[in-house]
């Protein structure tokens, strides 16, 4: 099976050709995403290769862009919206939780909105304000909407092919500073063979503490994984890929196991996805915890300026100091 190293950005372009290719229906469209191949390059050459009826560049106007894929939707196209940077997606934020989140349900399943809406997430580029955010609990908690994020480039790769096959409106987070990071990638087996979308997958086994991370965050947990292993410490890292639909049964039986677990995410900690998965843990393994579900995240201000985002962001420290004060209960 061929297999091909490629950046997580790369990975994102191979996948979105080979679903243009495969769909006729399938059209891109975004600020910028023709000619000059999007912001992060992650569109680029689609334009020339699949035209300007496919690829298409919108007006700056989020909230017409997915109004628009709306209707291409629900006349049987598969539109992936790009929104440029995550804090740009608020003037689209009623267009995607009063039309696309309710149309299938509003029509009682008449009618299915089989759309992506791509959204690079997070921090750690040393960008302006509005162009790091973490946005994924607003739409994990909007019933009617799939939320994924990739977390290397072997997903990112299948999982957005997977995302443009399927009937339901899905949310597609891309962790913008991990697109420069290099993996292994099978370009040409049958989609039908990928890891399920809808799936958390351990990606490295221990048995003293697990750690939950997704999207940006997993590279943080595995690095924390190897230094914990140099002093002894067998740390399992569970990425949870699927945030809506929450994918927990790889969850719980890692739990049970290790007895400890640690939820780390960038966004802030009031109302995260931490909160929740910690008291599902809760509610399912109480008798195999050996301590409470702990939770490393950002803090609960507004994103920082560049200049001081290292200060916000989980890092490897503040990860292993959350693993530490799990052995001390």
């Amino acid at each position: 099976m061929a297999t091909e190293t490629l950046t997580l950005g790369k990975a994102l372009n191979a996948g979105l050709r080979r679903a243009l290719e495969h769909d006729q229906k399938v059209v891109i469209m975004g600020e910028d995403v023709g000619k000059l191949g999007g912001v992060f390059r992650i569109t680029d050459g689609l334009q020339k290769d699949f035209g300007d009826q496919r690829v298409i560049d919108t007006p700056l106007a989020e909230s017409g862009i997915i109004g628009t894929a709306v209707g291409l939707a629900i006349r049987g196209f598969r539109p992936v919206c790009e929104i440029q940077f995550d804090g740009f997606v608020y003037p689209a934020y009623d267009q995607i939780v009063s039309q696309v989140a309710k149309m299938h349900y509003r029509s009682r399943g008449k009618l299915n909105i089989p759309m992506v809406i791509r959204i690079p997430y997070g921090g750690g580029i040393g960008a302006v304000e509005h162009h790091s955010e973490s946005p994924e609990a607003y739409f994990a908690h909007t019933a009617g909407l799939k939320v994924v994020s990739c977390g290397n480039p072997q997903d990112a790769y299948w999982m957005i092919q997977q995302a443009i096959a399927s009937d339901d409106p899905i949310v597609f987070l891309e962790p913008k500073r991990r697109y420069w990071e290099k993996g292994q990638v099978e370009l040409d087996a049958p989609l039908s063979e990928a890891y399920p979308l809808h799936a958390a997958r351990v990606v490295r086994p221990g048995t003293d503490a697990t750690l939950l991370a997704y999207g940006p965050m997993v590279r943080t947990c595995l690095d924390a994984a190897t230094a914990a292993a140099e002093d002894g410490r067998e740390l399992e890292v569970v990425d949870l890929r699927t945030l809506s639909p929450l994918d927990l049964t790889a969850v719980y039986e890692s739990v049970r196991r290790t007895g400890r677990c640690v939820v780390v995410h960038e966004a802030p900690s009031n109302l995260g996805l931490g909160a929740e998965i910690a008291a599902r843990i809760t509610e399912e393994c109480f008798y195999s915890l050996e301590s409470p579900v702990l939770r490393v995240t950002g803090f609960d201000t507004p994103y920082p300026a560049s200049r001081v985002e290292e200060e916000y962001l989980p890092d490897l420290d503040r990860v292993l100091d959350g693993v530490d004060r799990t052995f001390g209960w």
